[in-house]
């Protein structure tokens, strides 16, 4: 079965999504350095790491969903 029109919709908005996680990770850690680039990275990477967590879940339940 194919997926339905707001299923690709909603695919689309689940790749902008990461898209955006990635860049919002990215921008936290630009022009840091030290201590300050080892803390805020550290912080970033577990929240970025729970947002593609949850991107996936529910791309995977909206794929199921359209099986």
């Amino acid at each position: 079965m194919t997926a339905t029109a707001p299923d690709t919709e909603r695919l689309q908005e689940l790749e902008a999504d990461t898209r955006l996680a990635w860049s919002t990770y990215s921008e936290r850690l630009r022009e840091l350095s030290g201590d300050e680039y080892e803390r805020v990275e550290t912080e970033s990477w577990t929240e970025l790491q729970a947002e593609l967590q949850r991107l996936e879940r529910e791309r995977e339940e909206l794929m199921a969903g359209a099986a």
